[in-house]
């Protein structure tokens, strides 16, 4: 077989390793479903990350046991979340100072193949000045790997 008859063959299987970041957004766990139902069709891996930002004003180490608390508790629903579809979900809390460098970061040590995350549809207007947007439009734009943005159904729809 040659090169492009084993790529077409990776494709054809699906993704093998799924990085879902997570915060407290409800788009946020529709992606961690959309990543659980790739995985369990296909055998892949999952990997939950919540990146606690750390101000610049603050030591890297802060105390930010309310925020830590929170991310932890985010991070407990991902692994039920994968449990309901059959799938394990590795899961992981990083402090950073910035939330789209770290998943950057994670999912070229991870070698992962898609980033599957969940972003207001707003967010993904170039007209919104929103931090979330641009964190989300920073994050494709430096992605090592394809990035699958989910976004809820307009009211319209």
């Amino acid at each position: 077989m040659g090169t492009t008859t084993n790529r077409k063959l990776e494709v054809a299987r699906g993704y093998r390793r799924l990085l879902v970041p997570l915060d407290d957004r409800p788009e946020s766990f529709d992606a961690l479903d959309i990543a659980c139902r790739l995985a369990a069709d296909d055998g892949a891996s999952i990997t939950a990350l919540t990146v606690l930002e750390v101000p610049p004003l603050l030591p890297i180490d802060a105390h930010l046991e309310d925020a830590e608390r929170a991310a932890r508790r985010l991070l407990e629903r991902a692994g039920a979340t994968g449990d309901s579809y059959g799938v394990k979900v590795a899961t992981e809390l990083v402090r950073a100072r910035d939330a789209a460098s770290a998943v950057v970061e994670r999912a070229t040590s991870d070698g992962a193949e898609v980033i599957v995350i969940g972003a207001p549809r707003v967010t993904l207007q170039r007209s919104t000045a929103h931090a979330a947007s641009e964190s989300v439009r920073e994050l494709i734009r430096r992605a090592p790997c394809r990035v699958m943005v989910i976004s809820p159904r307009s009211q319209a729809a």
